[in-house]
C-alpha cells in the first residue's frame, strides 16, 4: 500500500477513535450493572416507573458502552496493523484488501471476496 494511503488511513482512524472515546465517556458512568441492581430499588428511582425506566436506560448504555467499545478496539487493531505493516492485508487469504473498501470500513480485516465466504458460510 502507498505511503500516502496509510497516512490517511491512520488519520482517519485515530479521528474516529477520538470520537468514539468520547461517546463512550459519555455513555458510561463508570458503575456496572450488577452494582446497580444489587442496590434496592429506590436508588434506581423513588417510583415502579422510575425503576424501569432506570433500569432500561443502564440496559441501553451497557449495550452501547459493549457496542462502542468493541469499536475502539478494531480501531486499536488497525492502527496497530498500520504500525506493524500488515494493514490492508486479508487475514483469511493474506491478499490485499481492495483500498475502496477499506476507505468505506477502515478497520476491516477481510477482503470481499473472503467475507462473501464468511457470512454464506453462517
Amino acid at each position: 500500500m502507498k505511503k500516502a494511503f496509510l497516512t490517511e488511513m491512520e488519520a482517519r482512524l485515530r479521528a474516529e477513535r477520538e470520537k468514539i472515546v468520547g461517546e463512550l465517556v459519555r455513555v458510561s458512568p463508570h458503575v456496572s450493572a450488577g452494582d446497580a441492581f444489587d442496590a434496592d430499588y429506590t436508588t434506581l428511582g423513588d417510583k415502579e416507573d422510575e425503576s424501569a425506566d432506570k433500569a432500561a436506560e443502564i440496559g441501553d448504555n451497557l449495550s452501547l458502552e459493549n457496542e462502542l467499545s468493541s469499536a475502539v478496539r478494531d480501531i486499536d487493531s488497525a492502527l496497530k496493523a498500520i504500525e506493524v505493516g500488515t494493514y490492508g492485508t486479508c487475514k483469511y487469504c493474506k491478499q490485499l484488501i481492495d483500498e475502496a473498501r477499506l476507505q468505506v470500513r477502515p478497520t476491516s480485516t477481510s477482503c470481499v471476496a473472503c467475507k462473501k465466504t464468511l457470512t454464506q458460510e453462517m
